[in-house]
């Protein structure tokens, strides 16, 4: 009888070594910095304070730190707040052929327990590889059908993402870790119908801390049914889909998702970076007032961003901000999400000017913008792969430079160099301590 996906899931978190993961590894930071960046960004937003006044009475002993923060919580605590972080400003990495944000569900766990442990900084390396290539490889047997129902796959998904790195940074056995990947298929949630408020956070965290809590079942002799994601009644036909058994388990350990990845430039949806692209390109083209824009896309880019603008969320999900943000703005970091920015006059008078088209034709991600001005100009630019794609990917200083835009943001005295250096390096680390302690405030 053929193993299951589990079962061959299982055997690659166990078996696989530094020397078959080490070509992975330096994506693997970039990823990590990205991380870091987003969840400092966030740290002291309203949101994480009103999270941990909800979960620090429920905290056993502080093993672990929040990032960006002062508090520690226990391990699960902190898997819970800095995956929350992690991805509240729609900042995070993605993983384009899913739309899942890998580093959020599965780095949160991973460091903090291995700050509780004292794993080395290659174990953490190790782990997030595996448990990013788990969670994806997941998203792509039930893509596009999965999230197309409602489902936010980066919660459903990341919760096997938190419990495969779990596992291996636990050194649970093959059948421990077996059983991990199943418990973890009874914890999975989230809607998209949530992704403008909160809630959409909190099935992020709790991936995170879902799945942690998944291998400590697993290490404590709880077990769960071999074919818990693609069985007749497993995970993957509860939500919806019949899992693609190929994407599931072809290749693996041969090809990693991993290198897949992309990171963002714009903390909005990653579907409303063509659109900012063609409007900060046509801005220097406009020679009159603008009267109408007409914004062309898929049907994803309309039913996740045409929407009024009432808070800084909706703004990170509207065709018609991200319309604003390049036109009249002419930039798009995390100041042009955020009152005063989304209330003033000018940019809600820009708003209204502008509409959405469906185009079947254009591939998700794409953005045509249409400009029509007062003297009766119509300037079109058309966008396929937005800046931070694959095909247009962000660099290494890129990626620095976001580090230190999310540090200035809390201005804490936090040292972007020094922690950046501690992430470029992590291999060589003998644990997490020193890197927890740098993403910490000064």
């Amino acid at each position: 009888m053929q193993d299951s996906a589990t079962t061959a899931f299982a055997r690659l978190i166990t078996t696989t070594t530094w020397d078959d993961i080490a070509p992975q590894a330096h994506e693997a930071k970039r990823s990590l910095l990205n991380f870091f960046a987003t969840a400092i960004g966030s740290a002291r937003d309203p949101v994480l304070a009103r999270a941990f006044t909800a979960i620090a009475p429920f905290s056993g002993t502080a093993t672990s730190g929040l990032i960006g923060r002062d508090e520690r919580l226990d391990m699960l605590g902190a898997a819970f707040l800095n995956a929350i972080s992690a991805n509240l400003l729609d900042y995070d990495d993605t993983h384009l052929a899913t739309v899942i944000h890998p580093a959020a569900p599965v780095a949160a766990p991973l460091l903090a327990l291995a700050e509780s442990t004292g794993a080395t900084g290659r174990d953490v390396l190790e782990a997030f590889i595996l448990g990013v290539e788990i969670e994806c490889r997941i998203g792509n047997a039930v893509s596009p059908g999965h999230y197309a129902r409602g489902w936010h796959i980066t919660s459903t998904c990341g919760v096997f993402g938190a419990a495969a790195a779990a596992a291996r940074i636990m050194r649970l056995s093959a059948a421990q870790t077996a059983h991990a990947l199943g418990i973890a298929a009874s914890q999975s949630a989230g809607v998209v119908e949530n992704l403008p408020s909160a809630a959409k956070n909190v099935s992020v965290g709790n991936a995170a801390r879902n799945g942690l809590f998944a291998a400590v079942l697993a290490q404590a002799g709880y077990d769960a049914a071999p074919r818990a994601i693609e069985g007749p009644l497993g995970w993957a036909r509860a939500m919806g889909d019949e899992a693609d058994l190929a994407a599931l388990t072809g290749g693996l350990g041969e090809t990693w998702e991993i290198a897949k990845n992309t990171y963002k430039p714009y903390p909005s949806g990653i579907v409303f970076h063509s659109v900012i692209d063609a409007c900060l390109r046509l801005r220097g083209k406009l020679r009159a007032t603008v009267t109408e824009v007409v914004v062309e896309g898929s049907a994803l880019l309309l039913a996740r961003g045409d929407r009024a603008v009432t808070s800084d969320r909706d703004s990170r999900v509207s065709i018609h901000h991200a319309v604003a943000c390049g036109l009249l703005l002419g930039k798009a970091g995390p100041a042009q999400f955020v009152e005063p920015t989304i209330s003033d006059p000018a940019v809600v008078a820009l708003r209204a000017k502008v509409r959405a088209a469906r185009d079947d034709a254009m591939a998700d991600g794409a953005a045509r913008v249409r400009v029509t001005l007062a003297d009766g100009t119509v300037l079109t630019e058309m966008v396929e792969h937005a800046r931070g794609s694959l095909q247009a990917p962000l660099t290494d200083a890129d990626l620095e430079a976001k580090l230190g835009e999310g540090i200035a943001q809390n201005n804490d005295g936090m040292d972007a160099h020094a922690l950046g250096a501690a992430v470029w390096h992590l291999e060589q680390a003998p644990d997490v301590a020193g890197l927890m302690h740098l993403a910490r405030p000064g």
